[in-house]
């Protein structure tokens, strides 16, 4: 009698060599494609509802600038200098807001009064806001100690 019992079917043993079929490949790589057109358009937007939230930080420190122009001055403030000077005689407030070279916004108050003002904050082409559609231009107007903002969806953070 033999010593190793005798099987009674040989064994087959299956080899496969390692690696990826060209059609798995193509499956991830459509797979990656769609996941990013649907999460770029979302994150760009991302960027810019965040830049804009800058320009409203800034138009907000205009605003508390120019109510303590006001509480000084017979009136508000008429520039919004470079320089931190306030003068009730120039007109210019005592808050500075630099022009930086790839600023996105550019500040202006194009109507001033003894009772209110407008504030506006445009998108510069070099700051790449102009895409953020219907809010290339934030504009904050005081009237009579009321401040009201537009475009009221621009202002929702």
């Amino acid at each position: 009698m033999d010593q190793w019992p005798q099987l009674s079917r040989p064994i087959v043993v299956k080899s496969r060599t390692g690696g990826f079929t060209l059609i798995e490949l193509m499956i991830v790589v459509a797979i990656v494609a769609i996941i990013g057109a649907v999460a770029m358009p979302s994150y760009f937007g991302s960027i810019r509802k965040s830049r804009r939230s800058e320009a409203v930080a800034v138009m907000a420190q205009v605003q508390q600038a120019q109510e303590r122009w006001r509480a000084s001055c017979p009136s508000y403030a008429t520039l919004i200098p470079t320089a931190n000077a306030g003068d009730c005689n120039t007109g210019t407030s005592g808050l500075a807001i630099a022009a930086v070279a790839g600023a996105r916004y550019t500040y202006a108050l194009p109507v001033v009064s003894a009772t209110g003002y407008t504030l506006t904050a445009t998108a510069t082409a070099s700051g790449g806001q102009l895409k953020d559609t219907g809010c290339t231009v934030l504009t904050m107007t005081v009237a009579a100690g009321l401040a009201t903002q537009t475009p009221t969806q621009c202002w929702s953070n």
